[in-house]
């Protein structure tokens, strides 16, 4: 078996940290896989897996090797797509993902523009309201909100949004403006089952509130849709009420006492190794959002 095959063996173990995995995922014998890392062991001259009946991990050798197989066969990746030509032309399907409004609202328009722009090119759109997994779900582009983790993807920032507490005009002339966040127990609430829907409603100075909603939705459509109606208050993202608030049919309250806006990342996985059609579509979002007054 040549050193570049084995190399990737050894670097899918590292990733799945399983044998057996790996032998699935590579259409390989477990026993051929074995082999191939024992040789590589053996060719190098020392350990790169502690196994035991339960767990595969990387030695602090293995630990190292693995970055270094990493950038080397990214590196042969990378080489053999550039002298294919792919890197220069934008081609084959692009698929990207977002929560479900945002993605409606700020993404969708963007990949029709891109698809104009490319008439080559395919896309494929994944807006869910929950953490999308971008390697193992096959995502080349997702543009998340919140604070990132650790994850190695890379990731450029392009706005930020607010946690807001809105009303109608018409709710506040009735019931009164709430002018902390203990007043909101005597208003009436409705509010999302979603991501980010909790009955502990937390605002800055680490004051909470425990708000006992008279209307529960599985969508943030619902409780706007209800708060325009002037039947009570809610609580979401700033950028899904922009318009409502450019125009007029609703009003924050409480701004003094909102937490940290919550940032918004445009993440893909290749680094400087991503093909055309994600820096061309990612040159295009990042753009397009840090140019949108709502986000930033």
């Amino acid at each position: 078996m040549d050193r570049w095959q084995a190399m990737r063996i050894f670097a899918k173990v590292a990733e799945t940290a399983s044998f057996a995995e790996t032998a699935r995922l590579m259409h390989m014998s477990p026993p051929a896989v074995t082999r191939a890392v024992a040789a590589l062991e053996e060719t190098i001259g020392a350990r790169l897996f502690v196994r035991t009946t339960r767990s595969v991990k990387l030695t602090e050798a293995g630990g190292r090797y693995y970055e270094d197989c990493r950038r080397i066969l990214s590196d042969i990746v990378e080489a053999e797509a550039a002298a294919a030509g792919s890197y220069a032309t934008p081609s084959g399907t692009l698929t990207v993902t977002a929560s479900v409004l945002f993605g409606h609202m700020h993404v969708l328009p963007i990949v029709t523009d891109y698809l104009d722009a490319y008439s080559t090119m395919a896309a494929r759109t994944l807006f869910v309201d929950r953490q999308v997994n971008i390697v193992e779900e096959g995502i080349d582009v997702a543009v998340r909100i919140g604070h990132l983790s650790d994850s190695g993807l890379t990731a450029a920032r392009v706005g930020s949004v607010r946690r807001v507490v809105c009303g109608s005009p018409a709710y506040f002339e009735r019931h009164g403006v709430p002018q902390s966040p203990q007043d909101l127990r005597d208003h009436r609430v409705a509010m999302s089952t979603g991501a980010w829907a909790s009955m502990e409603w937390r605002f800055a100075q680490d004051q909470r509130v425990t708000v006992h909603p008279a209307l529960m939705s599985n969508t943030n459509e619902a409780g706007i849709a209800a708060a325009l109606a002037g039947w009570g208050l809610t609580r979401v993202l700033h950028y899904q009420i922009g318009s409502a608030l450019l125009g007029g049919r609703l009003q924050v309250v409480l701004a003094d006492y909102e937490e940290e806006p919550l940032p918004i990342h445009v993440v893909y996985p290749e680094g400087r190794q991503a093909p055309a059609k994600v820096r061309t579509f990612v040159d295009l979002a990042v753009a397009r959002l840090r140019a949108n007054r709502l986000l930033n």
